[in-house]
C-alpha cells in the first residue's frame, strides 16, 4: 500500500470535505467489502505458514515432543500445541470425509 495525494484522484470539493474532518492527517481508506484480501493472500505467508504447520504436525506424529519443536520452530510450546490440535482436527475430518 503507497499513499497517493488526494489532490491528484479526488475532485476538489471531496478533498474539501474530507479535510472538515482530518485537516492534513493521514487517513487510511479501507477496500470495499467485494474487493478485500485475506490474511496472507498477497504475501504467501498463509501458505507458507500452512506448510510449517504440516510439518509440525508430521513431526509430532513421528514422535518428536513439543518442547522439541517449540525449539526448532522457534515457537512457545502453547504454540505448538495449539498447531498440533489443529492440525489433528484436519487429519480427523479428512478421514471422515473420505
Amino acid at each position: 500500500m503507497g499513499y497517493r495525494k488526494a489532490e491528484t484522484i479526488l475532485p476538489p470539493e471531496v478533498v474539501a470535505l474530507i479535510q472538515q474532518y482530518v485537516d492534513g492527517e493521514y487517513i487510511y481508506i479501507p477496500r470495499r467489502e467485494g474487493k478485500r484480501k485475506s490474511w496472507g493472500e498477497t504475501t504467501g505467508c498463509r501458505k507458507e505458514t500452512g506448510e510449517r504447520n504440516r510439518r509440525i504436525w508430521q513431526d509430532y506424529r513421528s514422535g518428536a515432543r513439543t518442547d522439541e519443536l517449540a525449539a526448532k520452530y522457534f515457537l512457545s510450546v502453547k504454540s505448538i500445541q495449539r498447531i498440533v490440535t489443529e492440525e489433528k482436527r484436519k487429519a480427523m475430518k479428512e478421514t471422515d470425509t473420505a
